[in-house]
């Protein structure tokens, strides 16, 4: 198992990155929470990681924070949630946001979610109230012990419709997502973030 991995951010394309660590470059898909606090291309990072085999490949996913990493892999032990799921639903709200739907039995703001039906967001509520005290209420990144600058650098915006599509967003939902904020001049990341809140409310 690879717990974390420490290296320099060689390329980021929502919701993959790759992580040069000694001239070798691991693939690593992370939440929008991570990429919302990634440093510029070419410094370092470091992401704690979970290793997910399946029979035709081997998947790394990567996380600012042990606790969103734990996040993770208590919403993977949920009856039909899986890994892309659960990226999704990081992606999606802050671990505070999610925190609250759980409390709260708000199933209408988990049914926003790509991939979220009505049953999944009542076995969520159901099955992830008992396990949320172990998981605690932050996801700051200061957790993980590291500095982490956020990302400066402009992408375009066709790259933002891409992420969403890969988090589960219908093509022409992540199209009228993204023209619905003021979108010219920001990074992919911060057209990400708005659209999801966008989707949000």
């Amino acid at each position: 198992m690879i717990g974390y991995l420490r290296g320099k951010l060689a390329s980021k394309a929502p919701p993959v990155l790759v992580i040069d660590v000694n001239g070798v470059g691991y693939e690593v898909e992370a939440p929008m929470t991570t990429f919302y606090n990634l440093p510029k291309l070419g410094e370092e990072v470091k992401l704690f990681t979970h290793l997910v085999v399946r029979e035709d490949a081997h998947i790394l996913f990567g996380f600012a924070s042990e606790s969103d990493r734990l996040m993770f892999r208590t919403l993977i032990k949920v009856n039909g949630v899986g890994p892309k799921l659960a990226l999704t639903i990081l992606s999606g709200q802050s671990a505070e946001e999610f925190h609250r739907c759980i409390h709260n039995n708000d199933t209408q703001s988990l049914v926003r979610l790509p991939g979220v039906g009505k049953k999944t967001a009542e076995r969520l509520i159901v099955e992830m109230r008992d396990r949320l005290p172990e998981l605690g209420g932050s996801s700051a990144s200061a957790e993980s012990g590291e500095t982490i600058l956020p990302a400066i650098a402009a992408q375009p915006i066709q790259e933002a419709i891409s992420a969403l599509c890969a988090l589960g967003y219908k093509p022409q939902d992540a199209g009228r997502m993204v023209r619905a904020i003021p979108a010219e001049g920001k990074s992919c990341e911060d057209i990400i973030r708005l659209a999801l809140q966008g989707a949000a409310k």
